[in-house]
């Protein structure tokens, strides 16, 4: 087994617990407890990670790109590449098919496993890289992304709406979307925050309340479905989202309820921005038309904290994301750079320096 003890792996643990290596496994901190009790999986073997991805207990584009990665690093101990590769290689498959939406998962499994021929040692080096490109990417959105919202609004104290969770606990630290709600609060810019519970699962109303009060953020929770209603109020000077996957045209795969949210925004006139780091760009996916939306069946409508709600037999459509199409979103904002949909940039021009 590897260890890692430095002073900056202690020092990085401390400021995000989400996913962490653990010398011998990976820890994650289970979201599906969040907010009553703050519990850490334990996961010492693969399946035990791709179980945590499945059900939830680690969950946002980022933060599962991270545990994947670290997967890989757990299947490279368990089972090095170099005289064990076929029980590797069926673990690292587990490992990128856990979900299939969220690109981040796919691309930093194959990432690390890319260093497989290199040794044990290079591949748990690969996954540590990744962790700290997320982190250093949540700082970068979160001040790109505060920037470009008092451009489109005017320099003064906003009110933000924002759905799903998108802080440090979808992306190791700090986050996406949340990030910039952050950055704003810390520059005594935020009047308050507006997040929606986010049905079926409430990550919203779970999760990114809990980071809300930790970070001391003014904040109100909107049901799902007063949030149009709200913005044709004046309730929000801007909307603030993640996603899980970006077409190569700018259509955008996140959190179900995002495309409505989004059609709100477009008739209330209220800036409309996704925030996602760049390995959520999917240049080889050309639209939003052919990601692959998750569906996760009918308990989790049809059932609230174990208890049943709809009478026995009921189904459920239960898709876990919708794609809101770049026409709908003004910008995009990632470690890197700011794309102006509305003034007609491309991911390709930006790709090709324009922009950047």
């Amino acid at each position: 087994m590897l260890s890692d003890n430095s002073d900056e792996e202690r020092v990085v643990a401390e400021r995000a617990p989400t996913v962490r290596w653990s010398g011998s496994g990976l820890d994650i901190l289970d979201q599906t407890a969040l907010p009553h009790a703050e519990e850490v999986l334990h996961c010492e073997t693969v399946g035990d990670v791709v179980e945590a991805i499945r059900r939830l207990s680690v969950r946002g584009a980022p933060a599962i790109g991270v545990a994947g990665a670290y997967g890989v690093a757990l299947a490279a101990t368990l089972h090095d590449p170099a005289t064990d590769r076929e029980a590797f290689d069926a673990a690292v498959a587990s490992l990128r098919d856990a979900r299939p939406t969220a690109v981040n998962l796919r691309r930093m499994v194959e990432r690390v496993a890319s260093k497989a021929g290199d040794g044990v040692t290079a591949v748990l080096a690969e996954a540590h890289a990744i962790r700290d490109e997320e982190l250093g990417a949540s700082i970068s959105m979160g001040e790109r992304g505060a920037d470009l919202l008092l451009e489109l609004v005017g320099l003064r104290p906003l009110k933000v709406m924002t759905i799903c969770n998108t802080g440090g606990l979808a992306a190791v630290d700090r986050g996406t979307a949340l990030a910039v709600i952050q950055t704003l609060h810390e520059r005594s810019l935020l009047v308050e925050a507006l997040p929606l519970e986010t049905r079926p699962l409430l990550q919203g109303a779970r999760l990114t309340t809990w980071e809300l009060a930790r970070m001391g953020a003014p904040h109100r929770l909107v049901v799902d479905s007063a949030a149009a209603f709200l913005l044709s109020r004046g309730a929000a000077d801007a909307i603030v989202v993640g996603a899980d996957r970006i077409a190569a045209n700018g259509d955008t795969a996140n959190k179900i309820g995002t495309f409505a949210l989004a059609l709100a925004a477009r008739q209330a006139g209220v800036p409309f921005v996704v925030v996602a780091p760049e390995s959520t760009v999917d240049i080889d996916t050309p639209s939003g038309d052919v990601i692959v939306i998750e569906d996760r069946g009918s308990d989790e409508v049809c059932s609230f904290a174990g208890v049943r709600v709809c009478p026995p037999g009921t189904q459920a459509i239960n898709p876990a994301f919708d794609v809101t199409p770049v026409a709908f979103i003004d910008a995009l904002v990632t470690e890197r750079r700011v794309v102006h949909f509305r003034s007609g940039d491309t991911l390709e021009s930006v790709t090709a320096g324009q922009n950047v």
